[in-house]
């Protein structure tokens, strides 16, 4: 059990307030007329997640939780889960035309929000007695499932038109970065996973900690760039979901605007698409492993909390938080480099392992959201790890494991290569 003066209420209610306030924002650049809009075919319309985000919320925390009532039965199952569907096809079978106005849905979330608001300033919502509220889980749960949901909702903006969403301008660099040598990483040990009392919250994925002797290999300075993979299409690979071709000329389409092709910028490709490249280099992917080996591997067998060493992650670390929402040079951020000189491990985008997405030794589904991990431990997922533009500061830890299908190209996801 956490001592009520270790739970720091106040901080738990400021982020909820700041992770509400960055999903208005979010929503606000949605057009009213493409609150219905499926711009991503595999998840649901835009009016289920304005509604989901504090429904799910409401449910885990208060109603689940602290037994309270029912605030809106039907809504509540309509906005109770997302849904990850393997094609198109199978989605279809999500389809409806029945949502509410926008106006109910944000009704319904005002709602939500008051009463776990007030949970949150008083309830007793760490509870050894409850499974749910052992060691504040669901508070905890609820605050970094929206963070998470600010992500997966830019990906599904990103793919709206242009003329459908408030267009925000970015200020953009491109440079040349100097050739990324392969930085040799010596044999020694990777920690994966966390035990259960050395974090304050975890997802049940990260659990329980685990030491994996990892063989010396050499890794890439730098994640494959545009400039990398140009030539790779030039020779007959597969073109990025986010390229596009204008007048012989390679553009990117950003989440507001299209720009010329920036050569510094890492690619963002599907985890099937990375493994392709590798192999025409004559590399690989690293594993989830050899990805720890050399983020937070130091010289003597130490490991460290983030790949620059104990200092909590900072806007000179990496491109995260939001700073902005697209990518910049990979070369950009040296005070982020890792103990063997590996750059942009942390920010810039989501890098790819070859690792199927898989339970860790004393794997336990969390109780306050048992199918969370379970329902995709299917070997079709692969594991990402470090963070992408729009990843919350609070996501930023060693433990915490992305993953999404080998094929999904939406995601802001980056790679590099690996040779043993």
């Amino acid at each position: 059990m956490i001592a009520e003066s270790a739970l720091e209420r106040p901080k738990l209610l400021d982020w909820y307030r700041r992770n509400r306030g960055r999903s208005a924002e979010l929503f606000a650049t949605i057009d009213d007329a493409a609150f219905y809009d499926r711009p991503i075919p595999l998840r649901h319309p835009f009016a289920f997640y304005e509604g989901h985000i504090p429904g799910f919320s409401y449910l885990t925390l208060n109603e689940r939780g602290l037994g309270e009532p029912a605030l809106d039965p039907p809504l509540e199952r309509l906005f109770e889960r997302g849904i990850d569907p393997a094609t198109v096809d199978d989605a279809r079978r999500h389809a409806r035309g029945d949502w509410p106005s926008r106006a109910a849905v944000a009704a319904f979330a005002a709602r939500c929000d008051e009463r776990v608001l007030a949970a949150l300033a008083a309830g007793k919502i760490d509870d050894a007695s409850v499974p749910r509220l052992v060691r504040a889980q669901s508070a905890y749960a609820i605050l970094e499932h929206e963070a998470m949901h600010h992500e997966t909702l830019l990906y599904i903006v990103h793919q709206l038109d242009y003329a459908r969403k408030r267009r925000i301008a970015g200020r953009h660099e491109d440079r040349s970065v100097a050739s990324g040598e392969m930085r040799l990483v010596p044999a020694g040990t990777a920690t994966l996973g966390a035990r259960r009392d050395e974090i304050p919250f975890g997802w049940d994925n990260e659990f329980e900690r685990v030491e994996t002797a990892v063989p010396a290999f050499e890794i890439a300075t730098y994640p494959v760039t545009n400039a990398d993979w140009r030539r790779f299409v030039a020779d007959g690979g597969p073109v990025p979901h986010f390229w596009r071709l204008r007048d012989g000329s390679w553009r990117l389409r950003l989440l507001f605007e299209e720009i010329d092709l920036p050569g510094s910028w890492p690619v963002y490709v599907t985890h099937d698409q990375a493994a392709a490249y590798t192999s025409w280099r004559g590399t690989r992917l690293p594993t989830e492993a050899e990805y720890h080996r050399a983020a937070f591997g130091a010289p003597g067998d130490e490991e460290r909390a983030f790949p620059w060493g104990a200092q909590a992650p900072a806007a000179q670390h990496g491109n995260f938080d939001f700073q902005r929402y697209d990518p910049e040079p990979v070369d950009a951020h040296p005070v982020g480099d890792s103990a063997w000189g590996v750059a942009d491990l942390i920010g810039n985008g989501w890098e790819w392992t070859s690792t199927p997405f898989e339970p860790l030794p004393g794997f336990e589904a969390m109780a306050s959201y048992p199918q969370y991990s379970a329902d995709f431990f299917d070997g079709r997922h692969y594991v990402m790890k470090g963070a992408s533009p729009v990843t919350a500061r609070e996501l930023v830890r060693r433990s915490f494991r992305n993953w999404f299908y080998g094929d999904y190209p939406y995601a802001y996801a980056k790679f590099r290569c690996v040779a043993a």
